[in-house]
C-alpha cells in the first residue's frame, strides 16, 4: 500500500508495557507525527472496556487483550512470549492491509525489535525508543538478586535492539553514553529525545477543598507503584516524619497503580500510617489529577540508589516543576539535572534523611515558594515538551525528508 496522498510516510508504533493513550510519551510522539501529515498506527495492550480497534484524534489505534500482571520469571516469561505474539499478529495484519514505512518500538521489553527485524527483509526502517534499561531494571525489581544468566540475555537483547535500529531514540545523556560505550552504537545514530510535561495540558488546577481540610500539610507522590519505585521508602520516611519528628499533621496523597499495591497497603497498616496516608489508586482523569497534586504542598519523589534509578528520567519529577511544586527527592544524577533548585536533595536511600528535608520544608513556606517557582521556569524555559519536539522530528526527517522545517517548527512552538 502506497503512503496517502501528502504524507511524508507511514508509521507504525508498538508498546507493550503499556495501553494507548495512557503512556504519555507515546502518546505525545504520535500526535506530534500526526500533525506534521505522518499516517501513524500503534499496536498496545488493552485495559479492560477498550475497543481492540479505534481512531484517536488522527491515530489508529489496534489493542490486543491484555495479560495478567506480572509477577515473577515465569509470569514475565509468558507475558512476554504472549504479548510478542499478539504484537506480531497484529503487526502483520496491518502490514499487509494498510503497509508502513518505519517501525518505531518502544521497550520494555527489548525483544519487540526482533519483530521489527522481520520486517526489516522488506525494506522497512527500524527507530528503537529507548525508554528504560531493561536489564538495570530486571535487578531494580528483584532488589539485586536476579539471576545473572537472565541479565546476560537483556543485555544481549539491549545490544541487538541498538545494533539493528536504523535510528535510536535516548530519554536523556545517561541513556546516550550507556548506548555508545556498552551496545558500541556509533554517536551519529543516537538522538535525545527528552520527557517533559506538556504545556498546553499541565495547569494548576482549582484546590481540592476536602483533601486540604483533612490535614495542615499535604505531601503527595504521582507515579506507578512498583517494586523498584520507592513508595515503602517513602511510607518509612513518613512513618519517621510522624513518630520520630512528631509531625502529626500530615497527610500524604499516594497517585497510581501497580503490582506492589496490596503490599505496601499493608505496610502502611503496619506503620500505623492508615490517618497519615491515602492511596487513591489510578486516577485515568487528568482534571482529578492535576487537582490533588495541585492542593500538594510538597511533592515527593523516592525512587532509590541504583544502577537503574541513576540514569533515570521521572516524568513525575517534572509534571510537580510544572505545577510549581516543591520537591524533596534522593539525590540521583538525573534528578539533580531535572529538578536543580526545585528540589530538596537527600541523601540517597536514606529514609529518615528524605524525612528531615521534608519537615525542613514544612518548616519554611518561603523557600517552598522559591522552590516552585524556580521548578516552573525551568519547566517554561528548557524541559517542557515542546523543547523536545524538534529532536523527535529530526530523527524522522532522517527517514522522511518530505517532513516540512517549517511544520517542525510549528509543533515545537504549541
Amino acid at each position: 500500500m502506497k503512503p496517502e496522498s501528502g504524507a511524508p510516510g507511514r508509521v507504525l508504533m508498538m508498546v507493550e508495557n503499556n495501553s494507548y493513550p495512557r503512556d504519555p510519551r507515546v502518546r505525545r510522539e504520535a500526535q506530534a507525527l500526526a500533525a506534521v501529515g505522518c499516517t501513524v498506527c500503534i499496536v498496545s495492550p488493552a485495559l479492560p472496556g477498550q475497543l481492540w480497534h479505534e481512531t484517536i484524534g488522527a491515530v489508529e489505534v489496534y489493542r490486543y487483550p491484555a495479560p495478567p500482571l506480572a509477577n515473577g520469571f515465569l509470569a514475565y516469561l509468558y507475558e512476554y512470549s504472549y504479548s510478542m505474539a499478539a504484537l506480531f499478529i497484529l503487526s502483520f495484519w496491518i502490514f499487509l492491509n494498510r503497509g508502513f514505512d518505519v517501525i518505531h518500538v518502544a521497550n520494555p521489553p527489548d525483544t519487540l525489535v526482533l519483530i521489527a527485524a522481520f520486517y526489516k527483509l522488506f525494506g522497512k526502517r527500524i527507530i528503537f525508543d529507548h525508554h528504560d534499561l531493561a536489564p538495570e531494571m530486571y535487578y531494580a525489581r528483584f532488589g539485586g538478586q536476579g539471576n545473572h544468566l537472565v541479565y546476560a540475555v537483556l543485555r544481549w537483547c539491549e545490544k541487538i535492539s541498538c545494533q539493528l535500529a536504523d535510528q535510536i531514540i535516548a530519554t536523556n545523556q545517561s541513556y546516550r553514553n550507556i548506548e555508545v560505550k556498552r551496545d558500541h552504537v556509533p554517536a551519529e545514530r543516537i538522538t535525545i529525545v527528552r520527557n517533559g510535561p506538556d504545556q498546553n495540558t499541565m495547569h494548576l488546577a482549582d484546590i481540592d477543598a476536602s483533601l486540604r481540610n483533612r490535614a495542615g500539610t499535604i505531601l503527595a507522590f504521582a507515579g506507578s507503584i512498583g517494586g523498584h519505585d520507592g513508595v515503602d521508602i517513602l511510607l518509612r520516611s513518613l512513618h519517621y516524619l510522624v513518630y520520630d519528628l512528631d509531625h502529626h499533621d500530615v497527610l500524604c496523597v499516594i497517585v497510581g497503580d501497580g503490582d506492589s499495591l496490596p503490599d505496601l497497603r499493608s505496610l502502611a497498616t503496619q506503620l500505623r500510617l492508615d490517618d497519615y496516608v491515602w492511596f487513591t489508586g489510578w486516577i485515568d482523569d487528568p482534571a482529578v489529577y492535576m487537582r490533588y497534586i495541585s492542593t500538594a504542598d510538597i511533592c515527593i519523589e523516592p525512587t532509590p540508589s541504583n544502577e537503574y534509578n541513576n540514569a533515570c528520567t521521572t516524568i513525575k519529577i517534572m509534571e510537580y516543576m510544572a505545577l510549581g511544586k516543591p520537591i524533596v527527592a534522593f539525590d540521583l544524577p538525573e534528578h539533580r539535572y531535572s529538578a536543580q533548585s526545585a528540589a530538596c536533595y537527600a541523601k540517597p536511600n536514606d529514609e529518615s534523611d528524605l524525612a528531615r528535608a521534608v519537615a525542613g520544608l514544612i518548616a519554611d513556606p518561603q523557600r517552598r515558594q522559591i522552590m516552585g517557582a524556580a521548578g516552573r521556569n525551568r519547566i517554561g524555559k528548557e524541559l517542557a515538551w515542546q523543547y523536545s519536539l524538534p529532536n523527535l522530528m529530526e530523527v524522522y526527517r532522517r527517514l522522511f525528508p518530505r517532513i516540512p522545517m517549517q511544520k517542525c517548527a510549528s509543533q515545537a512552538s504549541d
